[in-house]
């Protein structure tokens, strides 16, 4: 447990680095015009911690097999420190973006390493519930993250804080690290017999300890075998391990798992939902924030629901279960979010002459039907919504969208609307969202993290890991880089049933590929993928006769 929570570490700093930026972006916009004004600065801005955490996953794997587990996390934290720093300090933009790019290239490293770390050094029977420790601090850093930005919201140099404190777990992992051992499967693959024999006594009774190590050597002796006939360089593993069926399979597994975890939309809530809550209606910095931490709060409590039951039920049918939730609020949320559009407050021509002729929205004034307008054709235009100031379901105001309106209409104490409109449907939406993530964080939340840690080979468990994480990473990256873009094309309706769709491919592909792992030794697994696997429906006799033998 010692084990699993200081290797975790590295799962909270990933989690609060990822969520962070969801509330330091609303004041970052405040700080800087041109990122308030570019959505696509907004996306780089978020996207780019995920741009590094590709080559950081990449990297890592080979780090991994090269020079141990334990270096990797090391690495990782010092990476994690430079990062905070850098975007603290950072007096532009551009500073913030090479900073998460550093804090990018650990949370790659992080990702794919500590849930194979805590995965090596687990008797199997808890296994699972060790690896969804990593889960668990996952969710706990996004919460802490939501904490944080509520935190400083009225601090000076708010946004500076929310992304500087994540340097400081860092520092803590790093020296709690220099105190653990490596993991014992990589040591007996370096013929470490006695230091991976003194680790594994400390972690399964006296009895099961010679049965464990003689597993070891006979799976190391066969990927010894593979190796002299393959070769030793990253170049001739990549292609011994794609040349393995054994891995091959483990890959439509792995890599499957976590394509549906990026695309079930669950990032474009821990990046953007603070914003997601404002185009839902509800305007202010720190309310949204608020009703965030929520829904991070109940990420947290999902990842101790899949502890407690991921031993239990399996890692498949969570999934299973899990996608099915996914799908019916994502459809849910796409009706709301529809039907919020459909009853926006209207558009006054008087309420917008209200203020001054040159402060009216300029698409507005030239517009050939200017009294079909509401509130959301106002933000399409890329201006803003004054709400009424008796009632803010009323017809208001379409203004221009700058600093000295918003603070007129302030003045006036009528609410700005910049993100999303007043609506009756904001607190279903918030609803809504909060079931979604309830549904994601047991079964999709934790759980691909878990398979990808035991569905390899020894010999390739680290590339294997780095494959299915970089997968992750890009899928993370096309989902992040993109959100902001998708909800000015499709519309927020449109862009969650974009993604529900998605979900639908993505449980047809769980249910094809991915095998259940609960309970079975590494070599088990292995010896599973060697025969093959199938859905139940669809095997032979003979096929289930060989497994319910083994």
């Amino acid at each position: 447990m010692r084990l699993s929570l200081s290797a975790g570490i590295g799962g909270l700093l990933f989690g609060y680095d990822t969520g962070v930026i969801s509330g330091a972006l609303l004041y970052i916009r405040e700080d800087f015009q041109q990122v308030e004004k570019k959505t696509w600065l907004q996306e780089v801005i978020v996207s780019m911690a995920v741009a590094g955490a590709i080559f950081g996953a990449a990297f890592g794997g080979w780090i991994n097999d090269r020079f141990g587990r334990k270096p990797s996390i090391l690495v990782a934290d010092i990476l994690f420190f430079v990062g905070a720093i850098v975007m603290a300090l950072a007096p532009a933009p551009w500073m913030i973006i090479i900073g998460r790019i550093f804090v990018g290239l650990g949370v790659g490293m992080a990702s794919m390493t500590a849930p194979l770390y805590i995965s090596e050094a687990s008797p199997a029977r808890i296994r699972g519930a060790l690896v969804s420790t990593n889960g668990l601090l996952i969710t706990g850093g996004q919460f802490l993250s939501y904490l944080i930005n509520l935190a400083f919201t009225h601090a000076p140099g708010s946004w500076r804080w929310m992304l500087g404190v994540a340097g400081l777990p860092a520092v803590v992992q790093f020296f709690f690290m220099l105190s653990l051992p490596e993991s014992p499967r990589w040591l007996y693959r370096r013929n470490k017999v006695e230091e991976a024999r003194s680790i594994l006594e400390k972690i399964y009774p006296a009895n099961e300890v010679e049965s464990e190590l003689i597993a070891l050597r006979n799976s190391i002796e066969a990927e010894k075998a593979d190796e002299q006939a393959i070769g030793d360089n990253f170049i001739a593993k990549m292609k011994g391990a794609l040349s393995n069926v054994v891995v091959r399979r483990g890959l439509y597994a792995g890599v499957t798992v976590q394509v549906a975890q990026q695309f079930s939309g669950i990032n474009t809530v821990m990046y953007y939902s603070p914003t997601i809550v404002q185009f839902a209606g509800f305007a202010s910095n720190k309310t949204a924030l608020a009703l965030s931490l929520v829904t991070s709060g109940l990420n947290a409590v999902g990842s101790i629901v899949s502890m407690a039951f991921v031993d239990r039920y399996g890692r498949r049918r969570m999934m299973i279960v899990s996608m099915f939730g996914i799908i019916s609020c994502l459809v849910i949320l796409s009706i709301v979010f529809f039907q919020a559009a459909s009853h926006a407050p209207k558009i006054s021509q008087l309420e917008s002459t209200h203020f001054a002729t040159n402060a009216t929205c300029p698409s507005f004034l030239s517009a050939s039907n200017p009294t079909s307008w509401n509130c959301m054709s106002c933000l399409k235009a890329e201006c803003a919504f004054c709400a009424n100031g008796a009632n803010e379901y009323s017809p208001g105001a379409c203004l221009a969208k700058t600093s000295d309106l918003e603070t007129l209409c302030h003045g006036q104490h009528r609410t700005w609307f910049k993100d999303g409109c007043p609506s009756k449907f904001g607190f279903l939406a918030v609803v809504f969202l909060g079931l979604y993530i309830i549904s994601y964080s047991p079964g999709m939340g934790t759980v691909p993290w878990i398979v990808n840690s035991e569905i390899y080979p020894l010999k390739y468990r680290g590339i294997g890991g780095g494959i299915a994480a970089v997968f992750n990473w890009v899928c993370n990256l096309i989902v992040s880089l993109t959100f902001l873009t998708l909800t000015k094309a499709l519309g927020s309706s449109g862009t969650f049933l974009l993604f529900a769709g998605y979900c639908v491919i993505g449980l047809v592909f769980i249910y094809w590929f991915v095998p259940e792992t609960k309970g079975l030794q590494f070599e088990e697994v292995e010896k599973m993928l060697k025969s093959g696997y199938k859905p139940l429906p669809f095997k032979t006799k003979s096929t289930r006769g060989e497994n319910q033998s083994a």
